[in-house]
């Protein structure tokens, strides 16, 4: 019943944090930014439900925030020393193979949590559902980051 309810929500979201990016507009980038801060608020905030409802209870699940943390490093760094996205090459193949280990790797912990010991496992489904959802409204809040700030005139994009 989650996962209907949860995934219907998720285009809304993401429709709703990329509404405000038309370059038309003349704050659209500030518009931009706390839609996405909304979204990444409501994929956190299903992480965090995740571990603190009272018949989860249990807070290994948090480990997933290692992920939300380095999920955009290697793109990052990838723009920072390639001159045009356009144009494929090697550090930019690179970033994105690695980029999609460790968003894998995101789905994959709570799944492996939820299966393992066999009798007795470290969280149950109910978890692993919460905190799917929140991965999926987390790394799409990313990529809608990457997407939305890509012209480097922008103040955000800038480090």
């Amino acid at each position: 019943m989650f996962f209907k309810h949860g995934f219907q929500a998720l285009p809304i979201i993401t429709l709703f944090s990329l509404s405000f990016c038309t370059s038309d507009s003349p704050g659209f980038s500030t518009k931009a930014l706390i839609a996405l801060a909304f979204a990444a608020s409501v994929g956190l905030t299903l992480v965090v439900l995740a571990c603190a409802l009272k018949p989860f209870g249990v807070w290994w699940p948090l480990f997933v925030l290692f992920f939300f943390v380095i999920a955009p490093i290697p793109m990052v760094i990838a723009r920072r020393y390639v001159d045009e996205m356009a144009v494929s090459s090697v550090l930019i193949e690179v970033a994105m193979f690695l980029t999609t280990g460790i968003v894998i790797s995101a789905f994959a912990l709570p799944i492996i949590m939820a299966r393992s010991p066999k009798d007795n496992p470290v969280i149950k489904w109910g978890a692993c559902g919460l905190i799917s959802a929140g991965n999926v409204v987390v790394f799409v809040t990313i990529l809608s980051y990457f997407i939305v700030f890509n012209n480097e005139d922008i103040d955000y994009s800038m480090w």
